[in-house]
């Protein structure tokens, strides 16, 4: 079974240097938050996906299950992106491959993330989501990745593993395959 991955936990520092505001849980128009949207994109196409948080971060936690999300606590995950990542992978070892995507891309399409785990159709296979020449989120990876994903730490992610790799480009006619939430402005975009 591929399994989705959604990398929640991070401190979101370019939206609120002081951290007071929680970028994940700003509201969109119907008044749900950020992660909700991402999250549920993904559970949508892939249920029982996986969404690793770090430790303490009860209201991220609660919109995630909300959404359909298995919630992964990882205290390694505060050491940034590639440790999530190892840690979602850890947890879902008996995986066919990972679908992974950003907690701060609420518009992300379902069927982009339908298209991408449909183009992981091998253990080696890397599949990504492209817009306008432009690759995006999310990515996957098939089952031959998951030693080299699990083997990921602190804040480097898996764009140095795709080096070299041969990558399975899937146009979404969907801009929110590249959209995140960086700073405030992004939220009225």
């Amino acid at each position: 079974m591929m399994r989705g991955i959604l990398l929640a936990a991070g401190y979101g520092r370019r939206f609120d240097p002081s951290g007071e505001r929680d970028k994940l849980l700003m509201p969109l128009a119907d008044g749900r938050p950020v992660i909700w949207h991402a999250a549920r994109a993904l559970c949508a196409a892939l249920p029982g996906s996986l969404a690793v948080l770090r430790p303490g971060q009860a209201e991220r936690a609660r919109w995630l299950a909300e959404a359909g999300c298995e919630v992964v606590e990882s205290a390694a995950a505060e050491q940034g992106m590639g440790s999530a990542l190892a840690a979602a992978v850890a947890a879902s070892r008996d995986a066919d491959g990972w679908v992974v995507a950003l907690a701060d891309m609420p518009w992300l399409p379902v069927e982009a993330v339908a298209a991408v785990a449909a183009a992981v159709d091998g253990p080696e296979r890397v599949a990504a989501a492209t817009h306008g020449g432009r690759r995006g989120h999310p990515v996957g990876f098939g089952s031959a990745w998951g030693p080299r994903l699990a083997a990921l730490a602190g804040d480097s992610g898996a764009r140095e593993l795709l080096r070299g790799a041969d990558v399975v480009l899937i146009e979404s006619a969907d801009a929110g395959v590249l959209r995140d939430v960086d700073i405030p402005d992004d939220l009225g975009r």
